[in-house]
């Protein structure tokens, strides 16, 4: 009798196991099967690397605009070459032609740190060093060494294209893609989309921006 019951209780716990597995199997589908790993990609199978170089560089942008809407830009170059001045300016106050309205919040920094009088497509390095204009971001690295680094790392800056270049070729950004070289501070802005959780009341309107959510209440402690 002791053996019939141990062996019942076996055949039970077996058919309990089995039936697991299977529900187990159908719960997870193929997920559960072994994937073969990609081999490594070829170290000669890279892609380009290429930094945008964004037309604020070299051009201006005019009032006018083309057949299709878009704004007309005119080649520094069209104007500074046409007219060189006796010396830069050193604030924006000095400008009497030309730029007027610029904004210049950039540190201590004159035009002269920077612009090169008669040669308006390049830029000057600390150690007097002419480089030029679309080489602006080693200009920019001079003081600005950890942002550099972390784009050099791929942490800053934003890109598209192939993470993984041995897929394809990728497109990074300038610095001057998402900062204005004369008042680089960045702007911040206000979420398209608001954050939404289990602790956050119905959206309150501002004048601001979209809806912002209030916070509840409910269920808080003193």
């Amino acid at each position: 009798m002791a053996c019939s019951v141990r062996c019942t209780g076996k055949n039970i716990v077996r058919s309990l196991l089995f039936t697991a597995a299977i529900v187990f199997g159908v719960a997870c589908g193929h997920r559960d099967q072994a994937q073969s790993l990609q081999a490594a990609p070829s170290a000669s199978a890279t892609g380009a690397v290429v930094i945008h170089e964004p037309p604020k560089l070299t051009s201006i942008e005019t009032d006018k605009v083309d057949a299709l809407g878009k704004p007309i830009r005119v080649a520094c170059v069209t104007c500074h070459t046409a007219r060189v001045g006796q010396k830069l300016p050193t604030s924006p106050d000095d400008l009497r032609d030309f730029h007027q309205g610029l904004v210049f919040k950039h540190g201590d920094n004159t035009c002269a740190n920077c612009h090169v009088l008669g040669a308006q497509d390049s830029l000057r390095l600390a150690d007097g060093r002419l480089i030029p204009m679309r080489e602006a971001m080693t200009l920019c690295g001079q003081c600005h060494g950890s942002q550099l680094r972390d784009y050099k790392k791929g942490a800053h800056g934003g890109m598209s294209g192939h993470w993984d270049l041995a897929s394809g070729g990728r497109l990074r950004n300038h610095c001057v893609d998402c900062h204005d070289p004369h008042a680089p501070k960045f702007v911040p802005s206000t979420p398209v989309l608001p954050p939404r959780d289990l602790k956050l009341g119905p959206p309150i309107p501002h004048q601001a921006g979209p809806a912002i959510p209030k916070l509840s209440t409910e269920g808080a402690h003193p």
